[in-house]
């Protein structure tokens, strides 16, 4: 896969990422920015998730608005990355964008 399939890919699912992620012919920045990202979308999906179970359990349907709320922002958070990738471009995703470049810089 050429670098700019390999960051699409990279937002198609955990799948995809694993794929994007083994697949990569060599560590190029631009591959490396879209799965840092990707992985962080993912990892902030889960973490929402987590969150809004407790929330629920807690104080029920407020619980449960709050996080309609934070899934509207973790999808704009995807799109955002997806569109990056498509169009060849290394866009931050908003609000947590420069965090997930620093937090897995490893990769």
């Amino acid at each position: 896969m050429d670098e700019k399939t390999t960051g699409i890919v990279s937002y198609l699912t955990w799948v995809g990422l694993l794929i994007a992620y083994i697949v990569r012919k060599e560590k190029t920045e631009y591959t490396n920015f879209h799965i840092r990202q990707s992985l962080g979308i993912m990892l902030t999906s889960f973490a929402v998730g987590l969150i809004v179970y407790l929330m629920a359990a807690v104080i029920g349907d407020i619980g449960g608005l709050i996080g309609w709320a934070l899934y509207v922002l973790v999808i704009i958070m995807w799109i955002i990355g997806f569109i990056g990738a498509v169009q060849g471009e290394k866009k931050l995703v908003p609000f947590l964008g420069d965090k997930f470049q620093e937090w897995f810089k490893s990769i």
